[in-house]
Protein backbone atom coordinates (compact mmCIF):
# COMPACT_ATOMS: atom_id res chain seq x y z
CA UNK A 1 0.00 0.00 0.00
CA UNK A 2 2.68 2.84 0.99
CA UNK A 3 4.49 1.94 -2.56
CA UNK A 4 1.47 2.53 -4.22
CA UNK A 5 1.13 5.63 -2.69
CA UNK A 6 4.37 6.91 -3.38
CA UNK A 7 4.01 5.71 -7.07
CA UNK A 8 1.21 8.24 -7.18
CA UNK A 9 2.49 10.87 -5.54
CA UNK A 10 5.50 10.99 -7.32
CA UNK A 11 3.12 10.99 -10.62
CA UNK A 12 1.05 13.93 -8.98
CA UNK A 13 3.25 16.09 -7.57
CA UNK A 14 5.56 17.14 -11.09
CA UNK A 15 2.09 17.78 -12.50
CA UNK A 16 0.55 19.95 -10.18
CA UNK A 17 4.51 21.76 -9.32
CA UNK A 18 3.92 24.01 -12.39
CA UNK A 19 -0.03 24.89 -11.69
CA UNK A 20 1.42 25.80 -8.33
CA UNK A 21 4.27 28.37 -9.48
CA UNK A 22 1.66 29.66 -11.32
CA UNK A 23 -0.59 30.40 -8.71
CA UNK A 24 2.48 31.94 -6.47
CA UNK A 25 3.50 34.46 -8.88
CA UNK A 26 0.27 35.88 -9.59
CA UNK A 27 -1.17 35.78 -5.85
CA UNK A 28 -1.49 39.30 -4.98
CA UNK A 29 0.78 40.72 -2.31
CA UNK A 30 -0.91 41.71 1.36
CA UNK A 31 -0.03 44.97 0.82
CA UNK A 32 1.88 46.98 -1.57
CA UNK A 33 5.08 48.75 -0.35
CA UNK A 34 5.35 52.49 -1.52
CA UNK A 35 8.43 51.44 -4.21
CA UNK A 36 5.54 49.28 -5.87
CA UNK A 37 3.15 52.22 -5.67
CA UNK A 38 5.66 54.72 -7.52
CA UNK A 39 5.99 51.92 -10.29
CA UNK A 40 2.05 51.03 -10.79
CA UNK A 41 0.43 53.06 -14.09
CA UNK A 42 -0.66 56.14 -13.45
CA UNK A 43 -4.17 54.28 -13.67
CA UNK A 44 -3.74 52.19 -11.05
CA UNK A 45 -2.02 55.03 -8.88
CA UNK A 46 -4.96 57.47 -9.62
CA UNK A 47 -7.85 54.68 -8.38
CA UNK A 48 -5.79 53.98 -5.67
CA UNK A 49 -5.31 57.75 -4.23
CA UNK A 50 -9.42 58.33 -5.47
CA UNK A 51 -10.05 55.46 -2.78
CA UNK A 52 -9.41 57.49 0.41
CA UNK A 53 -12.58 59.55 -0.24
CA UNK A 54 -16.10 58.89 -0.23
CA UNK A 55 -17.64 58.58 -3.47
CA UNK A 56 -19.30 62.23 -4.04
CA UNK A 57 -16.15 64.15 -2.95
CA UNK A 58 -13.48 61.63 -5.01
CA UNK A 59 -16.10 62.01 -8.11
CA UNK A 60 -14.52 65.78 -8.49
CA UNK A 61 -11.16 65.61 -6.47
CA UNK A 62 -7.80 66.35 -8.32
CA UNK A 63 -5.29 62.91 -8.32
CA UNK A 64 -1.55 63.80 -7.52
CA UNK A 65 0.82 60.52 -8.85
CA UNK A 66 4.01 59.52 -8.86
CA UNK A 67 6.27 59.86 -11.63
CA UNK A 68 9.39 58.31 -13.23
CA UNK A 69 11.63 60.77 -10.77
CA UNK A 70 9.58 59.18 -7.72
CA UNK A 71 7.91 62.63 -7.45
CA UNK A 72 4.57 63.57 -7.34
CA UNK A 73 2.58 65.20 -10.48
CA UNK A 74 -1.03 66.36 -11.02
CA UNK A 75 -2.46 63.57 -12.70
CA UNK A 76 -6.08 64.93 -12.60
CA UNK A 77 -6.80 68.07 -12.05
CA UNK A 78 -9.75 68.71 -8.72
CA UNK A 79 -13.49 70.35 -8.95
CA UNK A 80 -14.05 71.09 -5.75
CA UNK A 81 -10.93 71.95 -3.84
CA UNK A 82 -9.19 67.98 -2.39
CA UNK A 83 -6.38 66.42 -3.97
CA UNK A 84 -5.54 62.92 -3.90
CA UNK A 85 -2.32 60.84 -3.30
CA UNK A 86 -2.25 57.40 -3.61
CA UNK A 87 0.10 56.81 -0.12
CA UNK A 88 2.41 59.23 1.94
CA UNK A 89 4.24 57.07 4.55
CA UNK A 90 6.90 54.68 3.72
CA UNK A 91 5.30 51.46 5.01
CA UNK A 92 4.40 48.35 3.78
CA UNK A 93 0.79 48.95 3.13
CA UNK A 94 -0.33 52.01 0.83
CA UNK A 95 -2.36 54.64 2.81
CA UNK A 96 -3.71 56.87 0.45
CA UNK A 97 -5.49 60.30 1.55
CA UNK A 98 -7.50 63.10 0.38
CA UNK A 99 -7.59 66.44 1.36
CA UNK A 100 -8.83 69.82 0.97
CA UNK A 101 -6.43 73.16 0.22
CA UNK A 102 -5.62 73.74 3.74
CA UNK A 103 -4.83 70.13 4.70
CA UNK A 104 -3.21 69.64 1.42
CA UNK A 105 -0.72 72.36 2.74
CA UNK A 106 -0.67 71.26 6.47
CA UNK A 107 0.59 67.89 5.14
CA UNK A 108 2.59 69.58 2.97
CA UNK A 109 4.45 71.37 5.58
CA UNK A 110 4.72 68.65 7.93
CA UNK A 111 6.67 66.54 4.92
CA UNK A 112 9.12 69.47 4.26
CA UNK A 113 10.24 69.75 8.38
CA UNK A 114 8.18 73.25 8.66
CA UNK A 115 8.48 74.18 12.32
CA UNK A 116 4.46 74.27 11.74
CA UNK A 117 1.74 74.13 9.59
CA UNK A 118 1.10 77.46 7.59
CA UNK A 119 -2.49 76.53 6.49
CA UNK A 120 -4.71 79.57 8.18
CA UNK A 121 -8.20 77.79 8.24
CA UNK A 122 -8.55 74.01 9.38
CA UNK A 123 -8.26 71.29 6.85
CA UNK A 124 -10.04 68.40 6.02
CA UNK A 125 -9.00 64.44 4.79
CA UNK A 126 -9.90 61.51 4.39
CA UNK A 127 -8.05 57.89 4.64
CA UNK A 128 -11.29 55.34 3.96
CA UNK A 129 -8.38 52.49 3.54
CA UNK A 130 -7.20 53.50 7.22
CA UNK A 131 -3.25 54.28 7.87
CA UNK A 132 -0.44 54.01 10.75
CA UNK A 133 1.02 56.07 12.93
CA UNK A 134 4.57 55.31 15.23
CA UNK A 135 4.07 54.73 19.26
CA UNK A 136 6.64 54.51 21.70
CA UNK A 137 6.25 53.55 25.46
CA UNK A 138 2.45 53.88 24.11
CA UNK A 139 2.12 57.01 22.93
CA UNK A 140 1.74 58.22 19.69
CA UNK A 141 5.00 59.78 18.46
CA UNK A 142 5.69 62.34 15.10
CA UNK A 143 8.14 60.12 13.82
CA UNK A 144 9.68 56.70 13.90
CA UNK A 145 12.64 56.65 16.41
CA UNK A 146 14.40 53.58 18.32
CA UNK A 147 12.24 51.83 20.06
CA UNK A 148 8.24 53.22 17.83
CA UNK A 149 6.69 50.61 16.24
CA UNK A 150 4.17 51.37 13.75
CA UNK A 151 0.44 50.71 14.42
CA UNK A 152 -2.53 50.31 12.23
CA UNK A 153 -5.00 52.53 12.34
CA UNK A 154 -8.83 52.45 11.02
CA UNK A 155 -10.47 54.21 8.38
CA UNK A 156 -10.63 57.68 9.45
CA UNK A 157 -10.66 61.06 8.56
CA UNK A 158 -9.17 64.17 10.21
CA UNK A 159 -9.13 67.76 10.83
CA UNK A 160 -5.84 69.96 10.50
CA UNK A 161 -5.72 72.60 13.20
CA UNK A 162 -4.01 72.83 16.15
CA UNK A 163 -6.21 71.26 18.69
CA UNK A 164 -5.40 71.11 22.12
CA UNK A 165 -6.33 68.37 24.85
CA UNK A 166 -5.50 71.03 27.82
CA UNK A 167 -8.63 73.21 26.54
CA UNK A 168 -11.03 70.48 24.79
CA UNK A 169 -10.22 67.62 27.44
CA UNK A 170 -10.29 65.48 24.54
CA UNK A 171 -7.84 62.33 24.57
CA UNK A 172 -4.62 62.19 23.30
CA UNK A 173 -4.35 58.19 22.35
CA UNK A 174 -6.47 56.15 20.52
CA UNK A 175 -9.74 55.20 22.06
CA UNK A 176 -12.78 53.12 22.72
CA UNK A 177 -14.27 56.51 21.73
CA UNK A 178 -12.84 56.67 18.17
CA UNK A 179 -11.73 60.54 18.85
CA UNK A 180 -7.98 61.75 19.74
CA UNK A 181 -5.81 64.76 19.28
CA UNK A 182 -2.69 63.22 17.49
CA UNK A 183 0.27 64.59 18.13
CA UNK A 184 -0.72 66.83 20.85
CA UNK A 185 1.15 69.49 22.28
CA UNK A 186 3.24 69.95 19.04
CA UNK A 187 2.10 72.86 16.01
CA UNK A 188 1.21 69.35 14.32
CA UNK A 189 -1.92 68.70 16.69
CA UNK A 190 -4.97 67.78 14.79
CA UNK A 191 -8.05 65.99 15.36
CA UNK A 192 -8.59 62.32 14.53
CA UNK A 193 -11.86 60.54 13.78
CA UNK A 194 -12.32 56.93 13.34
CA UNK A 195 -15.29 57.17 11.86
CA UNK A 196 -15.23 55.38 7.68
CA UNK A 197 -16.11 57.81 5.60
CA UNK A 198 -17.34 55.76 2.67
CA UNK A 199 -19.39 55.13 5.20
CA UNK A 200 -20.82 58.90 6.02
CA UNK A 201 -23.87 60.79 4.61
Amino acid sequence: MTSILVRLLLLVVPLCLPFLLIEAQAAPKKGASVKEVKAMSEKDQTALALSAAPAHIAKEAGVMVYGADGKLTEAKKSDNGFTCVPTVMNLPEPDPICMDGAAHQWLTDIMNNAPKPSNTMPGIAYMARGGSHFEKDKKVVMQKAAGAKAVKEPPHWMVMWPFEAAMTKLPTAPNPSGVYIMFDGSPYAHLMIYQDPKKMK
